[in-house]
């Protein structure tokens, strides 16, 4: 039987058909998911800047809002590799688990000569990903999702800041109507479900969660598990991150 969370906890992501212009309006208030965000970094004893928090904070909504216009058996990642500052955002999300989880790596990152998007989506376990890459310009997330779609998706799309920490992801369809597409706003973008004939197609709920578990961790370990004294030097215990929301675990030379 799958974890009962309260509905509270998620994040209400609507995917919006509007009607005689033919694009996919996907959007969420992502509060729930921001606030479980913050209590991980407490609990976890993290402290990211506020450019680059902002930064990862707008990535999760823009993959979360990317997975509700995406097939529902998808699992995708992204990892943004920025050149200044020197540092690596990754992002995942999975519409089967409802989840949205990430992290930055600040230590050890290369340095790119161009900002590089790296896109990985699975359909099941154990298969080869779909992967992507290419060049994003400046540090807004909504323009990177905007120039993926354009690459990778093969059709346009915009995002769209609204208050209330409220994001919206037009996705066009085929015969879109370009026109309106073009002219598009945050102000038209607010009133889009009075002023234009739209449909719900689907309600997801999202929430931030890892799942991660010092026995999942475990496992990344057991290179060493033959030269344990080239992982632990003189020390009994050590520190490892989960590498998909850095969370801490403590792990000892009998563990392995």
């Amino acid at each position: 039987m799958s974890e009962q969370v309260p509905v509270e906890e998620f994040t209400r992501v609507e995917s919006i058909f509007v009607r005689h212009r033919n694009v996919l309006a996907v959007r969420a208030q992502f509060t729930p998911i921001y606030t479980d965000h913050y209590l991980h970094l407490m609990q976890q004893e993290l402290r990211y800047g506020e450019e680059l928090d902002g930064i990862l904070k707008e990535l999760y909504a823009m993959l979360t809002l990317h997975a509700v216009a995406r097939p529902w058996a998808e699992t995708i990642a992204w990892t943004v590799n920025l050149r200044a500052p020197r540092v690596n955002l990754f992002v995942t999300a999975s519409s089967t688990q409802e989840m949205v989880t990430g992290r930055l790596f600040t230590e050890d990152v290369r340095e790119p000569d161009r900002n590089l998007f790296y896109s990985q989506t699975t359909t099941q376990p154990g298969a080869e990903p779909r992967t992507s890459t290419l060049q994003v310009d400046g540090k807004d997330p909504l323009f990177w999702v905007s120039q993926y779609y354009m690459q990778s998706e093969q059709r346009p799309a915009k995002a769209f800041r609204l208050p209330d920490e409220t994001y919206v992801l037009i996705a066009a369809q085929p015969d879109f109507d370009e026109e309106w597409f073009e002219n598009l706003d945050t102000e038209a973008v607010t009133k889009l479900q009075e002023t234009e004939e739209t449909k719900v197609l689907e309600t997801r709920r999202f929430r931030f969660h890892c799942g991660c578990t010092l026995e999942k961790i475990l496992p990344i370990l057991g290179s060493w598990k033959e030269r344990p004294d080239e992982l632990f030097g003189d020390s009994d215990q050590i520190v490892v991150q989960c590498p998909r929301c850095a969370a801490r675990y403590g792990v000892s030379r009998d563990m392995l």
